[in-house]
């Protein structure tokens, strides 16, 4: 039986070849008129394969059985919308894990030690006039991660091994994790050195890092941000890096990406990444795989390897 799916964004060149393979593939984002296409042709799609999925594409596709979402998190697609029309949504967890945990220690050391800045030190001809100047280290630092799932307790272990203490906040307390447990994200800002955001993007988390959050982590504090920039106040955070309330902010994610606010491009302070957690050539591979996997699951009427609904 032929099966015909929807792209709507394009998506890795090893997950488009694969979904080549084994379907009839439609890339809605080359269609010159989309919504004419849409009216044509969306009774025939059974799977859409991507991300940002919201209700309206849902009803176009009168037949769509599936979305397999490329990525852990799935706040851009209508995830209550999907469910009251029957559509499965499946993503792609535990792949990405490591290479988001290892970014997140990168973008710590990077800010400890100011190694962005340090490198256009010599690059500028900065060093033969004196020495770049001293810094700090992550040893003996307290880190509190807010949301200790998969790529959270990867972040741990690598905080660990880094000779950290290691504390975390999120809805519920997990009684067999040998960390220190806040229910106040407050409290643990205040007693951190360093606030690690790893919680899921949405409605839920939206704002979750406020202003009163930021400086309870305070002068001395630091920031990490390889979630969704949603979560945390961002014109509150940068106020604070500006006016010394803040020590400073590693962040992989904005609120408006790409745009980024144009203060933090000037600051010392703070590193800026391209949200690039999972940017590797290995981890997409293996999210393209799992996509496919999850399809190839669905269209056999077998179980799915990562559903979400």
């Amino acid at each position: 039986m032929t099966i015909e799916i929807l792209q709507t964004a394009p998506l890795l060149a090893s997950c488009e070849q694969a979904l080549a393979e084994r379907y009839i593939v439609h890339k809605l984002h080359e269609q010159a008129d989309k919504q004419a296409w849409l009216a044509e042709n969306g009774a025939r799609i059974r799977a859409h394969a991507g991300s940002g999925v919201q209700a309206d594409l849902m009803d176009k596709l009168p037949n769509l059985e599936i979305i397999a979402s490329f990525g852990v998190g799935y706040d851009n697609i209508d995830v209550a919308a999907a469910k009251a029309r029957n559509i499965r949504v499946t993503n792609t967890p535990d792949v990405l894990n490591d290479a988001v945990a290892e970014l997140t220690i990168g973008l710590m050391i990077s800010l400890a030690r100011r190694i962005p800045q340090s490198d256009q030190f010599v690059r500028q001809g900065q060093w033969q006039k004196g020495n770049f100047g001293l810094f700090s280290e992550l040893t003996g630092k307290t880190i509190g991660i807010l949301g200790l799932g998969r790529i959270g307790k990867e972040i741990a272990t690598r905080a660990q091994a880094m000779k950290m203490r290691v504390v975390y906040h999120g809805r519920h307390q997990q009684k067999h994790t040998p960390y220190v447990y806040y229910d106040n994200l407050e409290d643990m800002a205040r007693d951190s050195d360093w606030l690690v955001v790893i919680a899921p993007g949405g409605k839920g988390t939206e704002g979750i890092v406020s202003r009163k959050v930021l400086e309870a982590l305070g002068p001395q504090g630091a920031i990490v941000n390889v979630a969704r920039g949603t979560l945390i106040d961002e014109a509150a955070m940068v106020e604070l890096l500006q006016n010394g309330g803040l020590g400073g902010a590693a962040l992989d994610v904005f609120a408006e990406e790409p745009q980024v606010p144009q203060a933090l491009l000037s600051l010392d302070n703070v590193v800026l990444s391209p949200h690039q957690g999972s940017a590797t050539h290995q981890t997409r591979d293996a999210m393209g795989a799992l996509l496919v996997a999850n399809l190839e699951k669905h269209f056999a009427g077998e179980p799915l390897i990562s559903a979400v609904v």
